[in-house]
C-alpha cells in the first residue's frame, strides 16, 4: 500500500502548468516539522515536493501561496530523467489525491500583509531573477516536467 498523509506549510507559491492535452498540473513543496529536536534542541523540517492534477491544481494556484497550511493525502512517486550532462536524476514526490486548505481567509490575508517583510527585502511586484537570491534551497526544484497523458494513472 502506498499512502501518505502530510500537514505542512508551502515553501513557495504553487506553479501551474498544462500538459500538451491541456490538463492542469501544479507543483509546490511543503515544510513538514519533525516531531523531535536535534542535538542543539532545535526542531527541523523536511521539505517535500507535491504534485497536484486537474481542477485541484487550479484551486491550489488560485487559493494557496507561500506559508499556506495544507493537509495532503496521496501517494509517493519516484520518476527519473536525464539531465543536461546526460546523468540520470531521480525525483521523489507526493502525488496528491486530496489537498485540504487549513488556513482561514483572515489568516491568509494577515500572512499576505506580513509577507511584505522578507529576509531579502524583495518587493514582490518586482521581476526578480531567483539566481540573485543567495543560498536558495529550491533553485533546482523548477525542473521542467514533461508528462505524457498516456502515462497518467487515471
Amino acid at each position: 500500500m502506498n499512502k501518505v498523509f502530510l500537514i505542512g506549510r508551502l515553501t513557495r507559491d504553487p506553479e501551474l502548468r498544462y500538459t500538451s492535452s491541456n490538463i492542469p498540473v501544479a507543483s509546490f513543496s511543503i515544510a513538514v516539522n519533525r516531531t523531535f529536536a536535534n542535538q542543539n534542541g532545535e526542531r527541523e523540517a523536511d521539505f517535500i515536493n507535491i504534485v497536484v492534477w486537474r481542477k485541484q491544481a487550479e484551486n491550489c494556484k488560485n487559493y494557496l501561496n507561500q506559508g499556506s497550511q495544507v493537509a495532503i493525502d496521496g501517494r509517493i512517486q519516484t520518476r527519473n530523467y536525464e539531465d543536461q550532462n546526460g546523468q540520470k536524476r531521480y525525483v521523489t514526490e507526493v502525488v496528491a489525491d486530496n489537498v485540504q486548505f487549513l488556513d482561514t481567509k483572515a489568516a491568509r490575508e494577515q500572512r499576505e500583509e506580513s509577507s511584505n517583510i522578507n529576509p531579502y527585502n524583495i518587493d514582490k511586484k518586482q521581476n526578480i531573477d531567483m539566481n540573485d537570491i543567495p543560498d536558495d534551497p529550491f533553485k533546482d526544484f523548477g525542473e521542467e516536467i514533461k508528462i505524457d497523458e498516456n502515462d497518467l494513472p487515471f
